[in-house]
């Protein structure tokens, strides 16, 4: 796999150049998950890593539940793009059969997904919302 172009940053002085290399280890799905995020950046990994692992530590007052609750609901956030090309599908299939003047009867069963999606996506926002309110 080519390595991505990553565009240099300009050196530092010497009061703010990094010195000290921490590691880590990473299985391969892992490593992989890591480059493409970098190259998604356009960031080298080492920068990505630091870049990453400053913000985590500048922000103390997350909890591991608060970080694992993210997680979880960026997961089944990015679940939702399959469900979405399914009903985008299924909708053609419709309009297609409609378009020809024949019964469409999966058409209920695609608006009612569209909803289940609709009501998941609102749920998501709004949790959103609520994890970024201040507390009273």
């Amino acid at each position: 796999m080519p390595k991505p172009h990553v565009q240099q940053r300009e050196r530092q002085r010497n009061e703010k150049k990094r010195k000290h290399q921490p590691s880590c280890r990473m299985n391969d799905d892992e490593y992989q998950l890591l480059v493409k995020a970098a190259a998604t950046c356009s960031m080298s990994i080492a920068n990505y890593l630091a870049h990453a692992a400053l913000s985590a530590a500048r922000d103390l007052t997350r909890t591991e539940a608060e970080i694992a609750d993210q997680r979880e609901m960026k997961r089944r956030l990015f679940a939702l793009g399959p469900a979405l090309s399914r009903i985008g599908n299924n909708l053609n299939q419709v309009a297609a059969a409609l378009n020809r003047d024949e019964l469409a009867p999966q058409a209920r069963a695609v608006l009612e997904a569209v909803d289940e999606v609709r009501l998941e996506v609102h749920g998501f926002i709004q949790h959103y919302l609520d994890s970024e309110r201040p507390a009273a």
